[in-house]
């Protein structure tokens, strides 16, 4: 019994060590008025369809590898 309550008081001891401190809120004054300014940037009208999620393997029958890469950095 002893033995077992000293382990948890140690363990009590270790965790509240290691705690982290709660972070603080910055305050108002270091925000720079020009960046709380300025507009959120519009969309790009004709902006170009990501092709990140299609598939890329046919890119691979090219036959070198500078025409590998040149064709498989349009899915990037």
């Amino acid at each position: 019994m002893m033995r077992s309550s000293l382990i948890v008081l140690l363990f009590l001891a270790c965790s509240a060590a290691f705690a982290q401190a709660p972070k603080t809120a910055k305050p108002e004054a270091a925000v720079k008025p020009e960046a709380a300014a300025k507009p959120a940037p519009e969309k790009v009208a004709g902006a170009k369809h990501s092709r990140r999620k299609e598939d890329a393997r046919r890119c691979l029958d090219e036959p070198s590898n500078s025409a590998i890469i040149k064709c498989a950095e349009a899915y990037l």
